[in-house]
């Protein structure tokens, strides 16, 4: 009796193991880890974004103390790093930034003082580039180019 106790507390063990390291071998989630917020700063509103394919987001935001415009792209499911980038410029003042690499999740911030200018603005995920001109300005009607190189 002793043995068959032993030997079924073992298997007991055992199984309470094998269960523990499956639950911590499962994929993470599907949901991205950051914000525009935690990438360009709490001050800074979304006033818009552009899909890219099914990678993820671009995210054009706006802070209204400074007058600045922020370009953050993130992952739908961030892993294994991958080339990103987000970019804005400003035609009327010909300022610009970018921020370009191989990324786990986010690329950004790129930002640039845009108050009462048109912004052109993009990013990518691996080979899906976005990018949007004439953007957040009443004169002229944005003009979005989706392209995979």
């Amino acid at each position: 009796m002793r043995f068959t106790r032993s030997t079924l507390s073992l298997a007991a063990v055992t199984a309470l193991t094998a269960g523990s390291v499956a639950v911590l071998a499962s994929p993470a989630s599907a949901a991205p880890n950051t914000t525009p917020q935690k990438v360009c700063g709490s001050a800074y509103k979304t006033v818009n974004s552009a899909a890219v394919g099914s990678l993820g987001t671009v995210y054009l935001t706006y802070n209204a103390a400074t007058g600045r415009n922020c370009v953050a792209t993130i992952r739908s499911s961030p892993g294994t790093a991958v080339d990103m980038s987000a970019w804005v410029y400003v035609e009327d003042t010909d300022q610009g930034d970018s921020d370009s690499g191989s990324f786990t999740s986010y690329a950004g911030p790129a930002s640039v003082y845009g108050k009462a200018h048109c912004v052109d603005w993009g990013g990518n995920i691996k080979n899906v580039y976005v990018s949007v001109y004439g953007s957040n300005c009443a004169a002229l009607k944005e003009r979005r180019v989706t392209s995979v190189r």
